[in-house]
């Protein structure tokens, strides 16, 4: 049996009350592994205070509750000795009822993603910190993290040979976790050692390589995702025509095909990139056949039921490592190409550019931004760009030896 850890100035209130009224905590007693409980002495009631060791060379305190000084224990506002040996470790371990306890990182990420799935964001985000997030890191309280580590943290995962692109949305969901901790508990005044301790890679990051499909080569990925199934070839038609995102096309609605009018058009929902940003719909062009498909397939549901389905009834996942990811992988490899479903996307914003439409209307209907734009397609921007500016050239003819040509108006 465990032996129950002893402090003989703190069990009984006869010897508490001993001891001299001070602001300074008396006698710390190690309750459990990295765990001491500690005693103030007070005017009044004194009261019981934990302190937590983080792992990492620091520890944070917390006050249990009061001691049973002046009146009887109830094991809920007022401890014994005993009593507070026990409600110190439940609020050390996080397993106690007190939810004013210090959030540590895991708490803090655990919040944000419960706070995306309220909102209706992508989990995927909260999972990728968990993913990559030491075990030391987790576990300290956010209030008393440091630029220094998280620098540490940052500099560990590069040299691992994490990609710095990656390294941006991970840490872009990091801050975002730690933020929305910061919000809710005004106790937790280190904003700026995320700030500080995560940046530095924003200002040289390079976008991903951009996979550019053909025409020829897109039409042969649609024609293979048909073939392996309708329903999906529906899903991949929709991609190639829209470039859209498949966090998008999943939550489209049957009411958001517009077949007639001056063209058919759906109007597509935007991403939820952002923190607090409020999806919108705005009106994307379609071919006229893709029109007639979606039609044909959504005849008979509501305008608030999904536009594409599976083949076996049910909604699409709106992730982008979602049921989509297996079987477009099948249908890139029946097409004969090696590229995730992002090319379709790729490919309609190259198209769109080097067709001549605006940057601005390019970045609409894509549902980005023109930076983005211009960071991620700078090398077709800047072709395009090329050949406009060619067009706009004066070509100078040779002039003919002993020809000389006459200016018009008269000088003077």
């Amino acid at each position: 049996m465990a032996r129950n850890p002893r402090a003989s100035r703190l069990e009984t209130r006869t010897a508490r009350l001993k001891l001299k009224v001070r602001q300074k905590l008396y006698d710390f007693t190690t309750i459990s592994p990295g765990i001491a409980l500690g005693y103030r002495r007070n005017r009044a009631a004194g009261t019981w205070v934990v302190r937590v060791a983080d792992g990492h060379g620091g520890n944070w305190t917390k006050r249990v509750g009061l001691a049973d000084d002046h009146e009887p224990s109830d094991n809920a506002n007022v401890f014994d000795w005993w009593e507070a040996v026990e409600a110190a470790r439940k609020l050390a371990r996080g397993t106690g009822t007190d939810t004013n306890r210090p959030q540590s990182f895991a708490d803090a990420i655990d919040s944000y993603e419960r706070d995306l799935i309220a909102r209706g964001g992508n989990v995927a985000n909260a999972q990728r910190i968990r993913k990559h997030i030491t075990t030391t890191l987790a576990s300290k309280p956010v209030g008393l993290l440091t630029a220094r580590e998280l620098t540490h943290w940052r500099d560990g995962l590069l040299a691992a040979g994490m990609k710095p692109a990656t390294a941006v949305r991970l840490f872009k969901n990091a801050k975002a976790a730690l933020t929305l901790a910061a919000k809710r508990d005004h106790r937790i005044t280190n904003q700026a050692a995320w700030r500080d301790g995560l940046s530095g890679l924003a200002e040289n990051f390079e976008s991903r390589n951009p996979s550019r499909l053909s025409d020829a080569e897109v039409q042969a990925v649609v024609t293979a995702a048909y073939a392996i199934d309708p329903a999906f070839g529906r899903y991949v038609e929709v991609a190639a025509v829209t470039g859209a995102r498949p966090s998008q096309i999943a939550r489209l609605l049957v009411g958001d095909l517009l077949p007639n009018g001056d063209g058919p058009r759906l109007m597509l929902p935007s991403s939820r990139k952002g923190r607090g940003r409020k999806v919108s719909r705005k009106p994307v062009p379609i071919t006229a056949s893709l029109a007639a498909k979606l039609l044909a397939a959504s005849a008979g549901r509501a305008p608030t039921e999904p536009l594409l389905l599976r083949s076996d009834g049910r909604p699409w996942q709106s992730t982008d490592k979602g049921d989509h990811a297996r079987l477009f992988e099948q249908t890139a490899a029946r097409a004969g190409f090696a590229c995730t479903i992002y090319a379709l996307r790729h490919s309609s914003i190259i198209r769109a550019l080097l067709a001549g439409l605006p940057s601005r209307l390019v970045a609409a209907n894509h549902d980005t931004s023109l930076a983005m734009l211009e960071r991620t397609y700078s090398a077709f921007v800047s072709d395009f760009g090329d050949a406009l500016s060619r067009r706009a050239l004066l070509e100078i003819a040779p002039l003919q030896p002993g020809k000389v040509v006459p200016l018009s108006g008269r000088r003077s």
